[in-house]
């Protein structure tokens, strides 16, 4: 033990030995605890001090892909951060920058070396200089690596380190619990020195599950945790981390295994980088994905999952009935806890998260409407041996197009009402930045490389988004004036802020309704999800219109998906 290993808070190492003799026994726990805290006693970040508080009202995210803005000329995680400061001044805080890293397939989820960035994006540099003006969400893809990293071409020539960090199954082991997110094969064989292997492969052949029962595995990512934060991340993102520990014979999801990890995970960042936010990503039914708040000790962020299919059931059928019960009934995270809330990403539109929200029916209807508006469908193997809709591939924009009764001219307002919804809701928001640019399906992306989920990972050349940008008439630019506008208004609003309470009105299925407060503010935002206008009595109290900067008196008027953010101070 180091001295000043010694001077960690008994609570602390109690606590991280506990976790570890849970995870590897009893017998290795105290030799690991002080190998772990002698790694934590080196670590001395030159980051940012960290602030009174994780988060405030003005907490807004950006979601993007180092390239997803383009200019030949320049690294394009330089044409991001000039893009983000001169077109986005004042509306995000954070920027979740997708994975930056090697590659091999996924478009970044299946990483080649973790502690390189991309030189088709840029480097280290690049990355600080973001992190120096927002607080950086870096992706630390824990559950496998590319085939082509270090550790696995190790483990095909049976050297270190790299052997034993892969999990060998008999193929003919019974698997049938184990819940797949697709349907390509759990085990893949390779040819090894030591003859064909069959190795477990969760999401594709080229992505190889790592095995956390050897503990090698979790010192190596926890050096890889450390290194991202001495560069600057703020928020780390535990990608596919659901999925992260094996056991055969059980389901091979959530287990408790894999909650100490990120219980561990969780007392490291909050020991050595104080202000540092761990979100899981966990694309799953709501009570599944909640329980990684833990007892207010794992995850200090979730992602809001139930929220992208609910807000576009509503909006296609015009009925918020699902949306307005599903809130009503939401409980608050823990303290210290808080929702990422998101309409679109990189991934598509999940299904699993409407598990016993909305009748399989309407599921089906609601797949089958995004499919004439262009979207796609991706599948998972189910436990019977067939297939089940895992998510909606779809440009959210291009969701927005029509409803249950065709297409219409209301994209515009329906894509702003969409975000707006967000925005008012308790947690987090966090914005597309296709979606904030009005983007719409890229169905060549998707033929040119085979892979449903590149409809929405389209890639804008600067030069032709600036001329759209300049044309006051395009959709790129009627999106963007709509949206960034309701994000400065929604950052001077306290009752926004993430931890402020929020009750859920019920003014019925064609509007949708959020009221916050906090001790400066009362803030209730309406939702017309309809083509329809609507009168809703307000109760009783002078209230003052926010958007249009109007006094409103005893009722409002909301045009087709119109949208009111009514305070009282």
């Amino acid at each position: 033990m180091t001295d000043v290993a010694a001077h960690f808070p008994p609570a602390l190492r109690e606590r991280i030995q506990r976790r570890l003799g849970f995870l590897y026994g009893e017998t290795q726990a105290a030799p690991l605890t002080e190998h772990l805290l002698d790694k934590l006693a080196g670590f001395a970040p030159d980051v940012h001090p960290p602030s009174e508080t994780l988060w405030n009202a003005g907490d807004i995210l950006l979601i993007t892909y180092g390239d997803s803005i383009r200019q030949p000329t320049e690294a394009p995680l330089h044409t991001l951060h000039r893009f983000l400061t001169e077109r986005l001044p004042g509306c995000f805080s954070s920027v979740h920058v997708l994975p930056y890293f090697p590659y091999s397939s996924d478009d970044g989820f299946a990483v080649i070396d973790y502690l390189k960035v991309n030189p088709a994006l840029g480097d280290w540099p690049d990355i600080e200089r973001i992190a120096l003006d927002f607080k950086l969400m870096t992706d630390l893809v824990i559950n496998h690596v590319s085939s082509r990293h270090a550790w696995f071409q190790n483990y095909l020539k049976d050297l270190d380190p790299g052997r034993d960090y892969f999990i060998e199954v008999d193929p003919d082991t019974d698997l049938s619990m184990v819940v797949r997110p697709r349907t390509t094969p759990l085990l893949t064989r390779f040819e090894t020195v030591r003859g064909p292997r069959w190795v477990w492969t969760t999401f594709s052949p080229d992505q190889i599950d790592v095995d956390f029962r050897n503990p090698k595995v979790l010192f190596e990512y926890l050096d890889i945790l450390l290194f991202y934060l001495a560069k600057g991340s703020r928020l780390i993102r535990l990608d596919a981390i659901a999925y992260l520990w094996k056991k055969i014979g059980t389901p091979c999801i959530h287990l408790p295994e894999t909650h100490q990890v990120v219980k561990l995970l969780r007392d490291v960042v909050d020991q050595v980088a104080p202000g540092t936010v761990l979100i899981t990503e966990t694309n799953v039914p709501h009570a599944e994905n909640v329980s990684y708040f833990g007892q207010g000790d794992e995850a200090h962020m979730v992602y809001q999952f139930p929220l992208p299919p609910l807000v576009l059931h509503a909006l296609y059928h015009g009925n918020a009935e699902h949306l307005t019960r599903w809130a009503a009934h939401l409980e608050p995270p823990p303290e210290g806890g808080t929702f990422l809330n998101f309409l679109a990403c990189h991934d598509g539109i999940g299904l699993r998260p409407l598990e016993g929200l909305i009748p399989p029916r309407e599921i089906e209807r609601l797949v089958a409407g995004m499919e004439r508006l262009g979207g796609l469908v991706s599948w998972r193997a189910t436990p019977d041996g067939g297939k089940a809709p895992y998510e909606i591939n779809i440009a959210w924009f291009s969701a927005m197009q029509g409803t249950c009764r065709g297409r219409d001219t209301f994209a515009l307002e329906r894509h702003r009402c969409a975000h707006a919804i967000m925005l008012a809701l308790q947690g987090i928001p966090a914005f597309y930045i296709l979606s904030l640019l009005g983007t719409e399906n890229d169905l060549d992306a998707v033929h040119r490389t085979g892979a449903p989920r590149a409809i929405n990972r389209h890639k804008w050349d600067l030069r032709h988004l600036t001329s759209r940008l300049a044309d006051p008439g395009s959709p790129q630019a009627k999106v963007l004036n709509q949206l960034t506008t309701l994000i400065t208004l929604r950052r001077k609003q306290p009752a926004f802020h993430p931890d402020a309470p929020q009750r859920i009105p019920d003014f019925g299925p064609a509007v949708f309704a959020v009221e916050r407060s906090c001790p400066e503010q009362r803030l209730l935002a309406l939702h017309n999800v309809t083509a329809e206008s609507r009168r809703l009595p307000l109760p009783p109290g002078t209230w003052h219109e926010r958007i249009s900067g109007s006094a409103v008196a005893d009722t409002c008027e909301l045009p087709p998906y119109g949208v009111a953010w009514l305070s009282q101070t």
